[in-house]
């Protein structure tokens, strides 16, 4: 499961497109934004739920369900940046609608997907509708709204997606659970309803698209982006010539890091990595997203495919850290205001990584309510002691100016962290299931001798790496958030 975070920030909105709709119409754009931010969250969470039955039904190996999940990332990650100056270069409007149609259009091929390959090209084409999608949504309300009025819409827009998100895995759960294996390509289907309301409210109720044509798009940075993030996935999970991908992966970065130096209008800025604790604030986010979607993307796999849970069932492990959250988060972050935000990332980091630890203990005994469910609230506790204390970080190391640039810079980099982490730990998970006496595959169900036991260790493996992820997440921010603040 991918965690997503919805932008910190409210973009500036030129005094022109004042005119962008009547006064009467900005709640019917608010529902519009709401409806497509919520299709691209949903598709990046509910997907770890609906794997098994994915993997089932095509009979997928472990990899291209990694890819099924890494496509999405891939695109989004590395196009989110220059999605938002696409809307302000054409038409913000204009650009978000044309998001929701690619995005639409590529989730009911998703429903189609007669192969797993098929599927996972699928997905690539959706991230690419969500990577103008996402960012445009934020946009678009900030742009409707006059300044007094903003931040209250900007409130509902988060809630109403923070919801859906987290309801994602739970009303897929719900779907598969009644529904049967073949119920996953509806989750995808129900997205051609949504997305008809929201263009429907959308192109119904904007007056004025004004496009600002002088505004540049880094076309060279987006490529090599794509390019790197690519060979680097690629080289993680593939069997054969891994080195090399590697390597390639790492030249495209070098590339990108050279023409986005150089560039006059660069997607990231990198002189604001000169920023210490920007740069470190932006590498626990990395370290903790990492482990998160490690335990999230596998944790589903092993209670269906191993112990043999229902899918309803399983989507109750992600219940406890939206509950948590929702509660929390708040007064999280009015207690890094009195007492900044290092003690704060550092206990929830620590809880975290205890969280995985107990998941790691408890896992090969294979109690769920006893264990799991138990575990994943302390996960949950730490995040909402997160989430806002690292928003607030990020924010707070940035001159005022620049913190648009730099919230899309730090959801950026939760993305590729969720890219990364799953691509490189399918490697190990594989190899744990087979040194456990798997004889099978990791992930798919199987009435196989030892199967179920070689998936627990498996996974046990995975819960420590998260849990090494966020303890080290959890020194670092005493130390060097703590040490800066002094």
């Amino acid at each position: 499961m991918t965690t997503e975070r919805a932008p910190q920030v409210i973009p500036a909105v030129p005094v022109f497109l004042s005119d962008f709709c009547a006064p009467e119409a900005r709640k019917f754009v608010l529902v519009a934004a709401i409806l497509a931010s919520s299709m691209g969250f949903i598709d990046g969470s509910v997907i770890a739920i609906a794997m098994p039955a994915i993997r089932t039904t095509l009979d997928a190996t472990l990899m291209q369900a990694q890819w099924v999940h890494n496509a999405y990332m891939l695109t989004l990650s590395a196009l989110i940046l220059a999605g938002g100056a696409m809307g302000d270069r054409f038409g913000l409007a204009r650009m978000f609608s044309g998001g929701i149609v690619l995005f639409v259009a590529a989730s009911v091929t998703c429903a189609l997907a007669p192969t797993p390959n098929f599927l996972i090209g699928a997905r690539l084409a959706q991230g690419v509708g969500a990577a103008v999608m996402v960012p445009g949504s934020l946009a678009i309300i900030a742009r409707a709204y006059p300044r007094e009025e903003r931040g209250r819409a900007i409130g509902i827009w988060a809630a109403a997606s923070a919801m859906t998100t987290a309801l994602g895995p739970i009303i897929g759960g719900l779907a598969l659970s009644f529904g049967g294996s073949e119920m996953w390509r509806w989750i995808f289907a129900v997205n051609l309803g949504l997305g008809a309301l929201a263009l429907f409210l959308l192109l119904s109720k904007v007056k004025a698209d004004k496009s600002q044509p002088d505004t540049p798009i880094d076309l060279a940075g987006a490529a090599l982006a794509t390019a790197s993030l690519f060979a680097l996935a690629w080289g993680l999970t593939a069997s054969q010539q891994t080195g090399l991908w590697l390597v390639g992966g790492i030249v495209a970065f070098g590339l990108f890091l050279w023409v986005e130096s150089r560039s006059s209008h660069p997607m990231m800025p990198l002189s604001m990595f000169r920023n210490r604790l920007f740069s470190v604030a932006n590498l626990l986010s990395f370290a903790l997203y990492s482990a998160l979607n490690i335990a999230f993307f596998y944790l589903p796999m092993t209670l269906i495919a191993g112990w043999g849970l229902n899918e309803i069932t399983a989507s109750a492990a992600f219940a406890p850290m939206s509950i948590l959250m929702f509660a929390f988060s708040a007064r999280m972050g009015r207690l890094a205001d009195r007492f900044g935000t290092a003690p704060l990332l550092s206990l929830g980091s620590a809880c975290v990584a205890l969280g995985y630890a107990f998941i790691a203990l408890i896992v090969p005994q294979q109690l769920f309510f006893q264990g799991v469910l138990p575990a994943m609230c302390l996960v949950g506790l730490g995040m909402a002691m997160i989430v806002a204390p690292l928003s607030a970080a990020i924010m707070g190391a940035v001159d005022e100016t620049k913190s648009g640039i730099a919230s899309a810079i730090n959801n950026t980099v939760t993305r590729i962290a969720g890219l990364v982490s799953v691509a490189a730990i399918g490697g190990v998970i594989a190899s744990s299931y087979v040194a456990a006496g798997g004889s099978d595959s990791f992930g798919i169900l199987s009435d196989a001798v030892g199967h179920s036991a070689a998936m627990s260790a498996a996974f046990v493996t995975a819960s420590w790496v998260a849990a090494g992820l966020s303890a080290i997440s959890a020194v670092v921010a005493w130390g060097v958030l703590e040490t800066r603040k002094a």
